[in-house]
């Protein structure tokens, strides 16, 4: 067998995957894409160029040579024009219909398709297109299924307008939550409860699907919610002229636990802090550099930025101000956070550490089709990649991480810290303050310093002072059991007061003083006469029965 050849070029090296390529040779009367030997030249110079951006933008060397290059390579292969003149929707799609003329497997076939998206985006960037929408339509019909057809249409107008306060990067996700946590309130009420109008709709059968939803396990707050789900639905249809009766909408929301937030201590964010800085200065390879310099920028902006996981992965280059202005007033910088929740901009304000650790991920962050600031392999970050990255540190640590309780504990910090309560509110963009009041409850250092100290000044009032270490009284001796106190020389005796206790003649105030004095012996307090009294034998473990009987 021949030895594979050497390559030293890009063009070489699509070359070579071609002749070696993956899977059967396609049918002869199938387009097949033709080497670099009949592009136009500025195509090679194209390819090398998309070579260099998935290494420089830290996709896997592997996954770049048997994927990733081939794919682009096909494409150019078959669309012998310069690339300017490709049609992003129709000329791609050959690479892919020459793929599965080769008869791949659908793991293969997979792998080729995300390869040709790959060159797309890239494709889209040259052009300065950007990123192209993400917004597809989903396939709602399982969860309409059984719903009456004026149900389905009403719920379709709701959904409108309440996709008009959803970020961007969350409306396919929101779709489905809204879908379905609708679908199955509304499920219950006409398949078990046979409501096909409003009119059916009785106070009754919302009351049995709160107590089906606890039957089932589902926790207080998730019932909560599901009840006023349902009232803002109702509200949007009394709103719409339907007649709503106000006994639907008086349905009382559950009491719950009222939790406190969780953050982390002091000494757990400088552990995590450490640790991803550790991952940062023993990164070996840029790409793995990259991606620790993205997660120590994201990090900043949680936990001193106090932002939400979506307003990070969605900031765009355009919101940063991270140049030292002397105008500012402080040596930080500060970024704006677009449509946050509830669509209200904010600015959040970063330490000279988080603007530092932001310029150092910008300087390796690489080109990309959108402008978020945060990307992975040349395409915006997807949203559960810090979700994972944090889970996974806080788990090598032994310690619960994740985005917002990064927000929490910022929040906490910056109230013992002794910010204003207000600023803290415009900071983190809570709409009521009793929502920022809640960290007071956490855990306020000023409130534990009130505490300690007029606590220390009412135990010097009252003279209470804890007591050395060498002053404090040992613990007192386990009383002693009564065999132990009775001495062995005084059984005999003690046998004796039995025998005359037993005596028929004695009086009842005898048979009391004698039974007195036997107490005081058997206490450790000999009674008078003791010593002179007749002895007797009997066994020991028969001591305790006499006792009781002679007792008063």
């Amino acid at each position: 067998m021949c030895p594979t050849p050497k390559v030293t070029t890009v063009a070489e090296r699509y070359d070579r995957s071609l002749r070696y390529a993956h899977g059967n040779c396609p049918p002869a009367t199938a387009p097949q894409p033709l080497p670099t030997s009949a592009w136009p030249k500025e195509n090679i110079q194209f390819l090398e160029k998309y070579y260099a951006w998935l290494i420089e933008g830290g996709t896997a060397q592997y996954a770049t040579n048997i994927i990733y290059l081939p794919m682009a390579g096909h494409i150019l292969g078959m669309n012998l024009v310069p690339h300017q003149q490709i049609n992003l929707e129709s000329d791609l799609d050959q690479a892919l219909d020459y793929i599965r003329a080769k008869g791949v497997g659908a793991d293969w076939l997979s792998a080729c398709r995300h390869g040709l998206e790959k060159f797309r985006r890239f494709l889209r960037l040259e052009r300065g297109l950007g990123e192209p929408g993400k917004l597809k339509v989903p396939d709602l019909s399982r969860y309409m299924e059984g719903l009456p057809a004026w149900l389905v249409s009403e719920l379709e107008r709701y959904q409108r307008i309440q996709q008009k306060s959803w970020r961007p990067a969350r409306i396919d996700a929101n779709l489905y939550n809204f879908w379905s946590k609708h679908s199955g309130i509304w499920r219950f009420f006409c398949r078990e409860r046979e409501v096909r109008q409003l009119a059916d709709l009785k106070r009754q059968h919302i009351l049995d699907y709160v107590d089906r939803s606890l039957a089932a396990g589902l926790a207080t707050s998730t019932v909560n919610n599901q009840i006023r789900i349902l009232h803002s639905f109702l509200l949007f249809l009394q709103d719409e002229g339907y007649a709503i009766p106000q006994s639907l909408l008086r349905i009382q929301t559950l009491k719950e636990a009222d939790a406190l937030p969780k953050y982390l201590t002091d000494e757990q964010v400088i552990r995590l802090r450490d640790e991803i800085e550790r991952g940062v200065r023993e990164a070996q390879l840029p790409a793995h550099r990259r991606e620790a310099l993205l997660l120590r920028a994201a990090f900043f902006l949680l936990w001193q930025g106090g932002m939400r996981l979506g307003e990070v992965e969605e900031l765009c280059l355009e919101d940063l101000d991270i140049l030292t202005s002397p105008n500012m007033g402080h040596p930080g910088g500060r970024l704006t956070v677009r449509n946050g929740k509830g669509q209200k901009d904010r600015t959040i304000y970063l330490t000279p550490n988080a603007v530092l650790a932001l310029q150092s991920y910008l300087a390796v962050r690489g080109p990309g089709t959108g402008n978020q600031v945060f990307l992975y392999r040349n395409a915006p970050m997807h949203k559960d990649f810090l979700h994972a990255h944090l889970a996974a540190l806080g788990e090598g640590l032994g310690v619960k991480v994740h985005a917002h309780r990064l927000r929490h504990t910022c929040a906490t910090q910056l109230l013992n810290a002794g910010c204003r309560i207000t600023s803290i509110q415009a900071f983190l963009g809570h709409k009521r303050l009793n929502t920022t009041m809640i960290y007071a409850r956490a855990h306020d250092q000023n409130v534990a310093d009130d505490y300690f100290a007029a606590m220390q000044r009412i135990e010097q009032r009252l003279d209470v002072a804890p007591a050395a270490p060498d002053e404090i009284s040992p613990l007192e001796p386990e009383p002693a059991k009564k065999d132990e106190v009775i001495k062995v020389q005084d059984r005999d005796q003690l046998v004796a007061w039995v025998e005359i206790l037993s005596q028929p003649e004695l009086s009842q105030a005898e048979r009391l003083s004698i039974a007195g004095q036997l107490k005081q012996a058997l206490a450790g307090n000999n009674g008078p006469g003791l010593s002179s009294l007749s002895t007797f034998s009997v066994p020991i473990e028969r001591e305790e029965h006499v006792l009781e009987c002679v007792s008063p």
